[in-house]
């Protein structure tokens, strides 16, 4: 067993190889994700790695450096760019925006100089909603957009310094010193989420302090650059019971009479929250529509530590959201439900299926197993929080939590 020891300021994330090979590409490279997940380090990241010295990264949170871009004559914006910033458009110019969903008519921006000067843009945004819609318009088949999210449980990892951990199962025997070491790692991550200065936090109160500043935040400029913020309360009382029933099937008209807001506008609010990458619904899967719930998702949210701070759920909530957290990046992904209330928490790409278990007990897989066959699934795997004693674990089909990574 050998755990190797790593500076923890600065890590490379799961993804930055994906974009640094598109940096190549003649399109938009876009990276979005939610405020505060790690765009402006990844971005900054990837200008360190290219060779020419003709680039610049500008933050459109800056006022100033928004009105660059809000010119009526786009050819002005080149001619300022080289004042101000050097940069040549002779040669191609690599230009990094960030949060360019503050300047309203960037796309059309962007479109006119890519299209008379040789630039490479990498933009990020902070809303999949703004960049899947209106920028598609100006932009068709001229960019890529890659999602970032807030850590994974090995990025996690990589930023408290242990950067190799060998595999938790050794011949399907479950290595209980590795567990020991790790699952103070783990509780955390469940409790606090990925936000990468939240994880570089030592103190709980400073940890709770950030959460509390980065919703403050997505509230105060995301949800208010796209929405009718009119009721800052209202807002927050949609969040909070949604936010208690993760792990559950949404029901608009019961989360309107809760909070008191019309159904209508409490959904349009879901596809805002989703579409800004504070929540995620999955869909049923469903191969037998008169047997089957079709038409109900189940709710879950991008960040275990944003959870926490907006209900009190159980533990074993918090759990299945850590491991919707952690399967999320391997495709898509479904729940399948019966009628009858039997359900499997998660299908993925339609051909395993797992289940998240604080506790594992041997029915709970053969319930699992005997769901799957109605799926014509074959692959089942149950994830616990807590070993069961004794700790050996023989059984390949019983995963530990942490050891997705």
């Amino acid at each position: 067993m050998k755990i190797s020891i790593v500076s923890c300021m600065l890590i490379e994330r799961d993804i930055f190889h994906e974009i640094k090979e598109h940096l190549a590409v003649p399109q938009c490279t876009v990276i979005t994700g939610i405020r505060r997940c790690g765009k402006t380090t990844l971005v900054k990241m990837l200008l360190s790695q290219i060779e020419s010295d003709n680039k610049i990264y500008i933050d459109l949170e800056s006022r100033t450096k928004r009105e660059i871009f809000e010119q009526p004559g786009y050819d002005n914006i080149i001619i300022t760019l080289k004042q101000l910033y050097n940069i040549s458009f002779d040669k191609t110019a690599y230009v990094a925006l960030d949060e360019i969903q503050l300047v309203h008519n960037i796309p059309s921006v962007v479109k006119y100089l890519m299209d008379n000067y040789p630039v490479k843009f990498i933009l990020t945004g902070s809303s999949s909603y703004y960049l899947k819609n209106l920028f598609t318009e100006s932009l068709a088949g001229r960019k890529k957009i890659f999602e970032l999210y807030t850590l994974n449980f090995s990025e996690f990892l990589k930023i408290k310094g242990i950067s190799t951990v060998e595999e938790y199962f050794t011949d399907k025997v479950f290595v209980k010193e590795l567990y020991n070491h790790i699952k103070g790692f783990y509780d955390e991550y469940i409790q606090y989420g990925g936000f990468p200065e939240v994880v570089l936090s030592e103190k709980e109160k400073a940890k709770i302090d950030l959460l509390e500043d980065i919703l403050d935040s997505y509230l105060s400029i995301d949800i208010k650059n796209f929405a009718d913020f009119q009721s800052y309360s209202s807002i927050k009382k949609i969040l909070r019971i949604l936010s208690s029933r993760v792990g559950n099937k949404l029901d608009i008209s019961k989360i309107s009479q809760a909070s008191g807001v019309s159904r209508t506008t409490v959904s349009n609010y879901i596809e805002l929250f989703e579409g800004t990458y504070l929540i995620k619904r999955i869909p049923v899967l469903s191969n037998n529509p008169e047997r089957e719930i079709v038409k109900a998702q189940k709710l879950y949210m991008h960040d275990n530590g944003l959870l926490n701070m907006l209900a009190d759920v159980s533990s074993g909530v918090r759990f299945e959201n850590s491991v919707f957290n952690q399967i999320k990046h391997f495709g898509k992904l479904n729940y399948y439900s019966l009628k009858t209330g039997q359900e499997i928490d998660f299908v993925l790409n339609g051909n395993i299926a797992f289940e998240a278990k604080e506790h594992i007990h041997e029915i709970d897989y053969k319930k699992l197993v005997n769901l799957s066959k109605n799926l014509k699934i074959s692959k089942n795997y149950l994830f616990f929080r807590y070993p069961p004693l004794p700790v050996e674990i023989n059984a390949s089909h019983y995963l530990w939590g942490g050891d997705l990574r």
